[in-house]
This record gives structure tokens, sequence and C-alpha cells, in this order.
């Protein structure tokens, strides 16, 4: 896969997480490990996308 296809796939995987802790923030009771394990992986990803 050359970098800027890795790239898009991040960005895309990124905005997938996003899209993830707002379903799970809007549910009535959030699950907060559910919440803590999104955000860990997207700062991951965002790591990721810095060293890219």
């Amino acid at each position: 896969m050359t970098e800027a296809r890795e790239a898009v796939a991040l960005k895309q995987r990124h905005a997938d997480l996003d899209r993830q802790l707002e379903l799970e923030q809007a549910r009535p009771l959030p699950d907060d490990g559910v919440l803590a394990d999104l955000k860990r992986q997207k700062l991951a990803l965002k790591d990721q996308l810095q060293d890219a």
C-alpha cells in the first residue's frame, strides 16, 4: 500500500472512530470502558498519521 493510500485509510478509520465515539456518548448510559478504548485507538491512529 502506498503512503498516500495508507494515510487515506488511516483518516477513514479515524473518522469511523469519531462516529463510534459520538454514538456511544449519545447513549443514555455510555460505557466508560468502550469510550476509553475508542479514544485510545483514535490517539494511536493520530500518532500513525503524524508519522506517515
